[in-house]
């Protein structure tokens, strides 16, 4: 008898699956939408998607008189370079310490635990802190995201390490091979998968940093737009803004979905 866990849905049926819950929430919102708006046509809770499409275009298409940008892609141009060098330099010390404290038994001794409370420390609970040592500018916002997540990813390319087989790193030393080659050779192909998806993982987290900072002081950025305007319940702002964050997020993590797939193909075969 077959159990429903061995029923697996086509590439087709999968898709159509995969949209119906889209399709779902769209249709909920359309319907309260023109509810509300038959009752109030200049409600502003729950504008029609006419609306949205019309405030972005301008959004997109018009220069401000105040900042003289293009709103929509100046506030995604800064909000993004402040994630990526965020996520970077997270990605380099997770990298680098993840490795070192991990493959290293003094070090992993030493430190591990204190890495495992550092990343217990809620980050937004020390942002005022951050804006008292590193002032009210761009280096704050990028701290916030580092602080954030460089502890997450660090600690995973630790398990990471710790979980490759003994076996392993007694052949490579009974071949030869000091500790810079074990690491070289060994350690960081292995690592180098995982560290992607540990990126993936810390992207909604690092989008929150982001937000959070740009919310509190910014001169602009996709969530200094979003807390601007949110005073004048400006929804047909604050709506597409949030979907359009949700889709960059999206093509980031499709993205380095990608790039793991490329650069290590055996990992995914493994993994299956």
């Amino acid at each position: 008898m077959r159990r429903i866990i061995n029923y697996v849905p086509r590439p087709g049926v999968r898709l159509i699956l995969a949209s119906l819950p889209f399709i779902l929430a769209l249709a909920v919102y359309l319907l309260a939408s023109n509810a509300r708006l038959a009752v109030e046509p200049a409600d502003k809770l729950m504008p029609s998607l006419a609306t949205f499409w019309a405030t972005m275009v301008r959004m997109a298409t018009t220069l401000d008189v105040a900042t003289k940008q293009y709103l929509l892609w100046w506030d995604t141009w800064l909000s993004l370079w402040r994630l990526f060098l965020g996520l970077g330099i997270s990605a380099l010390l997770g990298l680098v310490l993840g490795i070192v404290v991990g493959f290293i038994p003094y070090l992993r001794s030493t430190f591990e635990p204190f890495f495992a409370a550092f990343s217990l420390i809620p980050p937004l609970a020390v942002l005022p802190i951050l804006f008292i040592l590193f002032g009210l500018g761009e280096v704050s916002k990028i701290v916030l995201i580092v602080f954030g997540i460089a502890p997450f990813i660090i600690r995973d390319v630790m398990l990471r390490v710790s979980a490759i087989p003994t076996e392993q790193i007694i052949k490579a030393q009974t071949l030869g091979a000091s500790t810079w080659q074990m690491i070289t050779g060994v350690v960081l192909p292995q690592v180098m998968p995982r560290l992607i998806d540990s990126v993936r993982l810390s992207l909604g987290a690092a989008w929150l940093f982001v937000i959070a900072a740009e919310a509190i002081t910014a001169e602009g950025g996709l969530g200094y737009r979003i807390f601007l305007v949110r005073r004048y319940l400006a929804m047909d702002v604050i709506l597409p803004y949030v979907i359009w964050i949700t889709l960059l997020a999206f093509l980031m993590d499709y993205a380095l979905r990608r790039l793991a797939a490329a650069a290590y193909p055996w990992d995914r075969i493994k993994a299956a």
